[in-house]
């Protein structure tokens, strides 16, 4: 069996999850900001067992940075040897900026 990685958030992927909370809240569908951020935290949860089953980000090419993709979010994840770092959660459309460099 291998050993579970660590699971942490950047404090940039809490304030996207915040963010996410907010935008369908101010749509008066709290609710299903409420599950989707479940939904969330539940891929992100896999990731203990399976960290490299994310997709490499195709903007960088680099495969530490990886991405599981729950439409409409990116879930962007830093890997190294036994943690997995959320470092953004974004709408699925959106690119990532090179100039960001690690995103945090």
């Amino acid at each position: 069996m291998t050993k579970r990685c660590e699971i942490s958030f950047a404090e940039s992927a809490l304030r996207d999850l915040e963010g996410i909370r907010d935008y369908y809240a101010s749509r008066q569908v709290p609710a299903v900001g409420e599950r989707l951020i479940r939904e969330v935290v539940a891929r992100v949860e896999q990731l203990s067992h399976y960290p490299d089953s994310g997709r490499i980000v195709p903007e960088f090419d680099a495969a530490w940075l990886r991405e599981l993709v729950h439409p409409p979010f990116r879930i962007v994840y830093r890997h190294d040897v036994n943690t997995v770092r959320v470092v953004r959660v974004w709408r699925s459309e959106r690119l990532m900026d090179k100039a960001l460099g690690g995103t945090g």
